[in-house]
């Protein structure tokens, strides 16, 4: 049968409206945006990890055997995926070995919330994170020297540039741990950027969980670690709060109904109530107590979830309704009930230098005590804050001088 013009033209206009979807698919702006920090995102560069192992099981002491994850684990292409994505910014001055490899390297692991930008504005020399931290902590002449060192800063499995349950799977992605996080990057770190040493270890918070986990399963190749408000093992109380966390992302009526499946929607309709609600009861106790006592409730109720605010009620967890997703963070929480690699702390052969905020209400001192303990040689620094677990990002700055004296015997080596 022979089509008539006016038939040929819609099935060409057909074809090309279907080409377009295929394209604009393709293309898609994510649900989450793959940089904390939008300004600083043309600094991030991105490499994928084929057949990566995700939620499998590590055998210690057996590195072979967690090459590309742990035993057991999935990997995101038999699930119809791209392989997994990890992203950095490297800044600073590589030295290289004899064979070209780099062994100068200084990795910053990422916060619970955070990514290689945050990182960067935070700490990296002239941004305008530098004020809270009290000044910068990495850049030339500074504590961490871009002219001593290469400086790598890591997102992790899970949010931001890194592959994540929002990218598509949702709640069909693979479960990850912790030790997930280093060993993607520890990748990253081997095959993309010819990294044969790592000088140090060092992050805030989730970042300096990490710092412990690259020393005991790659003991070897990494010679310093400087966790700054870090756990060794998920305690009850830090487990409680962040199940607490979790049960409000899932009380969001949303979720509820769609039991966490509700991309097809658009984000304005996504459980952002929830995600408020979950980061409102974070909040309440990051902050040392007395200092919320001397706030005035004007100040405090822009942090407190309400399902029917009024006037500039809860007005600061806007924003994150609309950065986050549900379904990242509630996977980032479950990571914290697996966590546990006190009796690992043996196989750190790192100098360790552990910096704690004294009086963290989420992540308890006498827990870093009791880890320092186990590891040979570490040494414990503390410091008060009314900032709290938030005053993690100053630790450096705040007991300057024993950074300094670490850094020095790490140069020497």
């Amino acid at each position: 049968m022979k089509l008539q013009p006016k038939n040929r033209w819609y099935l060409v206009v057909a074809a090309v409206l279907f080409f377009i979807s295929l394209v604009a698919g393709a293309y898609a702006e994510p649900v989450t945006r793959l940089s904390g920090v939008q300004p600083l995102h043309s600094l991030k560069k991105f490499y994928s990890i084929p057949n990566f192992k995700i939620g499998g099981e590590y055998e210690f002491g057996n590195e072979a055997a967690y090459e590309f994850g742990g035993k057991g684990g999935v990997t995101l292409e038999s699930l119809g995926q791209e392989p997994l994505r990890t992203a950095y910014i490297a800044v600073g001055t590589p030295k290289r070995n004899g064979n070209g490899k780099i062994i100068n390297a200084v990795v910053i692991s990422p916060y619970y919330s955070g990514d290689s930008t945050f990182d960067y504005f935070f700490w990296y020399d002239g941004q305008k994170g530098n004020a809270f931290c009290r000044g910068a902590v990495v850049g030339p002449g500074k504590l961490i020297d871009t002219n001593k060192y290469y400086v790598i800063f890591v997102d992790a499995l899970g949010l931001w540039g890194a592959s994540k349950p929002s990218d598509g799977l949702g709640m069909k992605f693979p479960r990850y741990s912790t030790l997930d996080y280093v060993q993607a990057n520890y990748r990253l770190l081997k095959d993309k950027l010819g990294v044969a040493k790592v000088k140090l270890a060092t992050g805030v918070s989730m970042g300096a969980i990490q710092s412990y986990v690259w020393a005991i399963l790659h003991p070897d190749y990494v010679e310093a670690i400087m966790p700054i408000g870090g756990m060794t093992a998920g305690d009850p109380v830090t487990r409680w709060l962040f199940q607490l966390m979790t049960a409000a992302m899932k009380s969001d009526p949303v979720w509820s109904k769609t039991k966490g499946d509700y991309y097809n929607l658009p984000k304005e309709k996504h459980p952002n109530k929830g995600m408020m609600f979950g980061w409102s009861v974070l909040g309440q106790s990051g902050l040392s107590f007395d200092f919320r006592n001397k706030q005035k409730w004007d100040v405090v109720k822009k942090d407190v979830f309400y399902w029917e605010p009024k006037a500039d009620e809860g007005t600061k967890l806007v924003k994150k309704g609309i950065d986050y997703d549900v379904n990242d963070l509630l996977y980032r929480n479950q990571t914290i009930d697996t966590y546990d690699i006190n009796d690992q702390l043996h196989r750190i052969k790192a100098k360790t230098l552990i910096i704690h905020v004294k009086n963290d209400q989420w992540l308890r001192y006498k827990m870093a005590k009791e880890a320092a303990k186990k590891i040979k040689g570490a040494k414990l620094v503390g410091f008060e804050s009314p900032l709290a677990h938030y005053a993690v990002f100053r630790g450096p700055n705040m007991v300057m001088i024993e950074v300094i004296d670490f850094l020095k015997k790490i140069d020497t080596k």
